[in-house]
Order: C-alpha cells, then structure tokens, then sequence
C-alpha cells in the first residue's frame, strides 16, 4: 500500500511538472513569436523608408533632366456662318505644340459651334441669360488638354528617371548612414532595447557580396531575420537582402518571459521538496514502525525471561517440590536476586530513554577520573567475562584522566560498551578497556574481537531500538536502546564518539571526552 501511494504521488508529480514544462515552453514560444513578428515589422519598415529615399531621388533626377525643357503654345483662328431666325454658328482651328525632352508634339484641332437662343444655360461660362460662348468652351477643353499632356508628360519622366536610379549599383543605391538611421529608428518604435548586428548582401550566380555590414557582424548560430530590398524595380528582381540578428536573443527572451519563469520554479523547487520530504518521513515512520514492533517484541522476551524465572524460583520454595535444605535455598536465593537484578537493568534503560526523550535529563557535573570508573567497571565485569573463559585487558595510558561529567551516567556508558562486548564478542571473549591522552583529550576506548558491524549499519546503530540483524533477533539479547543512551550521554557532554569495525574480526568505540578542567 505504502508503495502503491509513493508510486502514484510520483506519477501525480512527474504529470504536475511536465505540465509546468508545456506551460513554460508554450510561454517561450509566444514571446519568441511576438519577437519574430516585430523584428519582421522593423525590417520591412527599413526596406520601405529605403525604397521612399530612391521614389524622391527619381522626382529629383526627374526634375532637373527630363521636364527642364518643358514649353507650350496654342494658337487658333475662327469664322462664323449665318443662319436663319435666331441660329447661327461658326467653326474655329486651334493648333497645340508644345516642346519636351521626348521630342516635339503638334496638334490641330477643328471645332463646329452653333448658338440657339432657346437653349440658355446658366451653368456655363457668361453672363446669364446669355448663350453659352464657344471660346469657353474651347478653353474648358483646352485645359483638360493641357493637363492630360503634363500628366502623361511626368509618368514618362518619372518612368525615365526610375529605370535610370534602380539601374545603379547596390552600392551606389544604398546611403550606410541613412541605413544605420532607419534601423535603428525602426527597432526601437517596435519597443527592442536590444544589441543588433546588419548586413546587406547581394547574391549572384556566381558571387555572393557582403555590401554593407555592422563591425561585429557574425551570425554564427544566432537567428538571422531578412528582407529582400527593392522589391518594387521595374525591369527585373535583383537578390539584395538587409540581414539582422540579434546576439542576446535568447537572453532577452528568457528575460521577458522571467515574470512567468522564476515563480513556476520556485514553486515547482518548492512541491518537489515538499513530495521527497514527504515521502522520506513516510519511509522514516514506516523503518520506526518495524523498529518499534521488534523493540516490543524483544523487551517482551526479555522481561519474560526473569518474570518467568523468578515466578518459578519462588513457586519451588512454596509447594516444598524441593528439599529445604540451607545450601537449595541459598542457590534459590541467588537465582531470584540475579534476575531481579537483571529485570530492574533492563526497566531502568527504558527508563532512561523515556526521561531523554521528555527532555527531563539533568546532569551532576563534577571532577571524575575516568581510569578510577574503568576500574570499577573491569572488576565488576571480570566473573562474567569469566564465566566464559574470556579476558579483560586494562591499558590506563592516560596521564592526566580528570574531566568534569556525571559519574553515574559515565559509569552506565562504559557498563553498556562493555556489556555489548561481551555480548557479541565469539565463544571466548577477549576484551581490552583503555585510556590515552590525545591532543587535549581524554580518550575512552573499549575493544572486542566479536562478530563486528558492516559499513552499511553502523550508521544507524545509535538510533534508538535499532539492533544489527544476526539472523535470529533472539540469539543476542537487548532492546537496542544501549547505544542510542550512550550517543545521548556522550553528546551532553560535548564528547565524541566513533566506531572501527571489521566484520569477523571485531569492533573498538572511541571517545574523545574534552579536558576542560579549570
């Protein structure tokens, strides 16, 4: 179940993350896009005001070659016919020359009029009431004339003088200043406060030509934008391009679209951790729960053994089973005072734990000597150890063995290294306690040839109800709370603990306990 919920929590998050990653990637792209278009804007605005500068050049070169030698005249002659009643008419000849760069133009033109009295209309020329007069007339369409000639006049110019400006070279066609100008007016009307480099190339079949160029202009990888300039010649499409790129591109985008970026990562940092946190506390309380559960497990045994014993003993000695005689008693006597004593030992480590953990630990600091406790200790160890053909090595090395500490709670960490060596030393144990004076310290050390620790749990052996697996968690007797009380106290009293062993070959605690004895 446990890992059913890890598994689908992982999933849920890899899903939260991915997401997060599309809405960020979607982001980018929109930004990059937004970008693109208005760089394009930009440069196709430069390629227009380009194209404007070379239309006004044209009107110039227009103006001074092809129209200064304009001139008209007209000329014209009239006569009238009679007629009957109140009609008569005329016809009058108009001849219309004028000089222009494209050669000389003479034209001449007939008119046949007639005047009716009847027909008045006040919309034309003269006075009202009157006919409508043929010269107006005739000058109304002399006019129109006119204009329609200055008006082809100027195309034919213009025509002349565009084909004589987009026939130069793309050198020639293209002011480097007004260029530099033009983009940078367009770049930053598009809002981009960003370096830039251009180029304008011109590519043949043969050739390709780098005409004008910005000093650091080496695109690379970067993204180039391009347009094709002058686009709107009249004889033929010729492949000059205005090239730009922009070097911190990228930057900029990551930059513009940091608004949206840093809040999702922090977020998305901060529900990672949450799920890993989560998940190590689910993983913690589930390696307690098993601690736990096997911590009960064996101090059940343990306090079953002695209750058992004892209850037995005393049940002997009532129903008379035995024979009452001084030296049955006494060994019946002996029999329930060592298991009393060994149940009130393993009472009083919970005890001690429990008042640890309520934080209720007060220490007695005073001047001890640690060879005198180890020498307690050794000759109150001795028959047990011997009771199993075993030794107990005594190296007292230090000279000055005075540190300020609780003796009661010093005592119970030598009884439970010493305790813990013999317990998981081999058939016979060999034991060797010691002093030695190291850089200032005093240094406590206690040395088995037992079954030893691998490097994969002594990390975990100060840990309370932690016990290292021996295959059959009844064959060593304990609850595990040795060690984690013996860490507790060595930290109280700002000492330091450390662990060598070889699986096989044995194990040596170390404790380096500060002389600051004033």
């Amino acid at each position: 179940m446990l890992y059913t919920l890890i598994i689908t929590m992982a999933l849920v998050m890899g899903g939260i993350i991915l997401v997060q990653i599309n809405s960020l990637d979607k982001a980018s792209d929109i930004k990059k896009e937004q970008f693109d278009t208005s760089v394009k804007l930009a440069i196709a605005q430069v390629v227009s005001d380009l194209e404007a500068q070379e239309t006004l050049l044209a009107r110039e070169v227009a103006m001074n070659k092809y129209l200064s030698g304009y001139s008209m005249s007209i000329t014209g002659s009239s006569q009238s016919r009679a007629g009957s009643g109140q009609n008569q008419g005329g016809r009058s000849y108009f001849s219309i020359t004028h000089r222009e760069y494209f050669g000389n133009y003479n034209k001449v033109l007939q008119f046949n009029y007639s005047d009716t009295v009847s027909a008045v209309d006040n919309t034309k020329r003269g006075r009202p009431g009157e006919f409508p007069s043929a010269f107006d007339i005739l000058h109304d369409f002399n006019l129109n004339q006119q204009k329609a000639m200055e008006d082809n006049l100027n195309y034919n110019a213009n025509l002349l003088a565009m084909r004589e400006v987009q026939g130069r070279d793309i050198v020639d066609r293209i002011d480097p200043l007004f260029l530099e100008q033009s983009l940078k007016r367009a770049i930053s009307g598009k809002g981009i406060d960003l370096e830039y480099e251009y180029a304008v190339q011109s590519f043949s079949v043969d050739d390709a030509r780098q005409i004008i160029a910005s000093d650091g202009y080496k695109p690379g990888n970067n993204k180039v934008y391009y347009d094709v300039l002058f686009q709107r010649d009249i004889d033929n499409f010729k492949p000059n391009y205005l090239n730009l790129y922009f070097p911190k591109r990228s930057g900029y985008i990551i930059k513009t679209t940091g608004i949206l970026v840093i809040p999702t990562i922090i977020l998305t940092g901060l529900l990672i951790g949450i799920f890993v946190f989560t998940i190590l506390i689910i993983l913690r309380q589930k390696k307690l729960s098993i601690i736990k559960n096997d911590f009960i497990n064996n101090m059940t045994h343990e306090l079953k053994t002695p209750i058992s014993t004892i209850s037995l003993a005393s049940q002997m000695l009532e129903d008379g089973s035995v024979t009452n005689t001084p030296k049955t008693i006494e060994h019946i006597s002996k029999v329930i005072n060592q298991e009393s004593k060994r149940l009130s030992y393993q009472v009083e480590k919970v005890l001690q734990m429990a008042v640890f953990n309520e934080g209720r630990l007060k220490l007695r600091l005073k001047e001890i000597d640690i060879n005198k406790l180890v020498e307690t200790s050794v000759r109150n160890f001795e028959l047990r150890v011997k009771n199993q053909n075993g030794t107990v090595i005594s190296e007292l090395n230090a000279k000055n063995a005075l540190i300020k500490g609780d003796e009661v709670h010093i005592t119970n960490v030598i009884f439970n290294l010493l305790d813990n060596a013999v317990k998981y030393s081999k058939e016979i144990p060999e034991i060797t306690i010691g002093t030695l004076s190291k850089n200032g310290d005093v240094v406590l050390y206690v040395k088995d040839n037992g079954i030893g620790i691998s490097k994969e749990h002594q990390s975990q052996i100060f840990e309370r109800f932690y016990r290292v697996p021996t295959g059959n968690v009844h064959n060593v007797k304990g609850f595990g709370l040795g060690l984690s009380y013996v860490k507790k106290i060595i930290d109280v009293h700002s000492a330091k603990i450390k662990i060598d062993s070889v699986v096989n070959k044995g194990t040596k605690f170390s404790i380096n306990f500060p002389q600051n004895i004033k």
